[in-house]
């Protein structure tokens, strides 16, 4: 004897609550606006109404680091930006994701020299690494669905 045949027509539906929390934190992920360089106006037309990043639940991206859990970094990370960098990221509620997108956020790009950190992943942990110089809109839009896949499969013992 199941569930539903206890149950009846109640309406009453089980999950578990691992899938409930991680269903509702992608369908809640609210981006912070960190544009350095060329990689920033890609994201933005990500955002725009032709691409429309508003259908994975990010309506606006937010300017305060406390009012966001998902960091995208667009573009090259020079050494001077690299503590500001950092004390966002630290400012941010748990939990939080971070995107590198670009090739100079990823690994520095054509810049290879002292004043640019060669790959933001020695700042700050990265999940998700999206390549390209610029990438494309719909790149970043991969990464956010790849990232929303990595969420998806989080186990509450990786929540602590």
């Amino acid at each position: 004897m199941g569930v539903e045949q206890k149950l009846g027509n109640m309406g009453v539906v089980t999950h578990r609550l691992e899938d409930l929390v991680n269903w509702s934190r992608t369908r809640a992920m609210w981006p912070m606006l960190f544009g350095l360089a060329c990689c920033a106006i890609e994201m933005m037309s990500a955002q725009a109404s032709h691409f429309d990043m508003s259908r994975f639940g990010m309506e606006l991206m937010r300017a305060s680091p406390r009012q966001s859990d998902l960091m995208i970094v667009a573009g090259r990370v020079s050494r001077k930006m690299a503590p500001v960098l950092r004390r966002l990221y630290d400012q941010m509620p748990d939990p939080k994701w971070v995107i590198s997108m670009g090739d100079c956020a990823s690994c520095g790009g054509v810049f290879n020299n002292y004043a640019i950190v060669q790959g933001v992943d020695e700042i700050v942990p990265v999940d998700v690494f999206v390549a390209g110089c610029p990438p494309r809109p719909e790149a970043l839009i991969h990464g956010i669905v790849t990232l929303h896949e990595k969420v998806k499969g989080e186990k509450m013992s990786d929540w602590a």
